[in-house]
């Protein structure tokens, strides 16, 4: 059964910091590319960053500068490192792994910007 775990999320002050991880299980993790994805409440799941299989990555542009994603194939984990938060990235933040044939979800962490 395939599981994706998220972590690392929680409230931050404007102008912080968190680190978000996603373990998948349940697949070849280096087979996969990996995205994460946001929602925030009353709005549509937007996609935020992804890294392939090769280690390319892409960023929405409203994060660009601030946020790095990155994985570690010996540890079967992708991060978001998150720097100068801002009150809009308050959000639930989805790990997506996916490729040409299939793709699954986790369950989302809450991040909380605020003062």
């Amino acid at each position: 059964q395939v599981q994706l775990v998220e972590s690392g999320g929680g409230l931050v002050q404007p102008g912080g910091s968190l680190r978000l991880s996603c373990a998948p299980s349940g697949i070849i993790f280096g087979n996969y590319h990996i995205s994460w994805h946001r929602q925030a409440p009353g709005k549509q799941r937007e996609w935020v960053a992804s890294i392939t299989s090769g280690g390319t990555t892409n960023y929405v542009d409203s994060v660009k500068g601030r946020f790095t994603i990155s994985r570690d194939n010996a540890k079967n984990t992708v991060y978001l490192q998150m720097n100068s938060l801002k009150p809009e990235d308050t959000a639930v933040y989805y790990c997506r792994a996916f490729n040409t044939g299939s793709g699954y979800w986790g369950q989302g962490t809450q991040v909380t910007v605020s003062s």
